[in-house]
């Protein structure tokens, strides 16, 4: 609608005001100045035009041309990326915050490429099975009806865990994933490396930093199944130390569900396009703010309920409309 038209002011809202980010990516997009804006820049002041995007503007754009864009970039995109973020040092946390369109590589090594990249039914396809079997075996036994928790110190003081409590146990699995889901995502993935470390600096870049620089590379928005499963593999036998086996089992069939809902839910945060006002309209606005305005606030995907315990809403914009 608003083709031709000179749009810095509908960027300052309403509907929202458009982040810095959000700006200086549309700047890739830019061709040239409309000779017809009495504000643009004159004839004889444009620059001389690329002639590939000149023969794309039309007869009435003035044409600047472009630069070499891994020179401005700070790196190049012609190679992986994980050791040369390594020496951007100072300039990394900036940098890393300014998303670009388009896919990344990691790695030299294919094998190794392959494995950190992943489509987004992987993760539904792999641990949903896994996560019924592990919840019907756990059913079984609490249906037997003689698992007791806390028995390892003394069957005086113990409880019984009957099968009615299975639902109950699930739902605390599926809690506890989200306070993880938001301390990993706030502690882990949002540390601020040490600008003299070049390996936590990389470590930082392969773990969470590569999806705020290419925040629609598809293949990179969900948790690759090779890495995954080291995780989920110390998690459960963590669960298992702590708890019997039916009760920690039960417990972590919801984390594992909890799990795929998250990863399921933030690729759809990013690619998806639910009805305006539901519930995961509100949810995709809010980590869009996270990703293009407040890196530092906005942890929680599935839930907001953390970043209110924990004030780290993002915070509200005023009414533009009422301005």
């Amino acid at each position: 609608m608003r083709a031709g038209q000179d749009i810095s002011a509908d960027l300052d809202g309403p509907p929202h005001r458009h982040s810095a980010n959000a700006r200086r990516w549309l700047e890739q997009y830019y061709v040239g100045e409309l000779r017809r804006d009495p504000q643009g820049p004159s004839e004889k002041d444009a620059p001389a035009p690329c002639s590939a995007e000149k023969q794309k503007a039309g007869p009435d754009m003035e044409v600047r041309p472009r630069e070499a864009e891994w020179e401005q970039d700070l790196v190049d995109w012609q190679k992986p990326l994980l050791w040369q973020v390594g020496y951007l040092g100072e300039k990394y946390d900036e940098w890393v915050h300014q998303p670009v369109l388009r896919p990344i590589r990691l790695f030299h090594s294919d094998l190794i490429e392959a494995l950190s990249k992943t489509v987004w039914y992987s993760v539904p396809l792999i641990w949903v099975p896994l996560m019924l079997y592990l919840s019907w075996s756990c059913y079984r036994i609490l249906a037997q009806g003689n698992v007791r928790l806390f028995t390892s110190f003394t069957t005086e003081y113990s409880v019984p865990v009957p099968k009615s409590m299975f639902p109950g146990l699930i739902l605390l699995g599926m809690l506890f994933w989200t306070i993880l889901e938001y301390l990993i995502h706030r502690f882990l993935f949002h540390m601020k490396p040490p600008s003299d470390s070049h390996y936590l600096i990389m470590l930082h870049f392969m773990l969470h930093g590569q999806h705020h620089k290419a925040p629609f590379d598809g293949s990179r928005l969900v948790f690759p199944p090779a890495p995954a499963s080291l995780v989920i593999a110390f998690f459960y036998m963590l669960v298992r130390l702590l708890l019997p086996e039916a009760v920690g089992g039960t417990v972590f069939s919801g984390g594992l569900l909890g799990y795929v809902i998250y990863d399921m839910m933030h690729y759809y945060l990013h690619f998806g396009s639910p009805h305006k006002g539901s519930l995961l309209y509100n949810l995709k606005t809010y980590h869009v703010k996270h990703h293009f305005s407040h890196q530092k606030s906005g942890f929680g995907i599935t839930s907001k309920l953390w970043d209110y315990l924990f004030h780290t809403l993002v915070p509200e914009e005023p009414n533009l409309k009422t301005q």
